[in-house]
């Protein structure tokens, strides 16, 4: 059972020592960047949901009722 322990401390102390070399955004960066994923997903979402609206219509013609 201790070695169960010391295994999942061993692999904390790594993490904490990889996590100090990682390279960190700047504040400007890390806001645009997220701007950007924002966008890029609500343009997305719109283009699915007019395909999805385009599809049922095209459906509904096919196979009315």
């Amino acid at each position: 059972m201790k070695k169960i322990f010391i295994k999942i401390r061993n692999y904390l102390e790594e993490v904490a020592t990889e996590m100090r070399k990682a390279s960190w955004p700047q504040r400007k960066e890390l806001i645009s960047h997220t701007v950007i994923t924002l966008v890029s997903s609500f343009v997305l979402a719109l283009f699915i949901f007019g395909a999805d609206r385009v599809i049922s219509r095209i459906l509904d013609v096919i196979y009315p009722g």
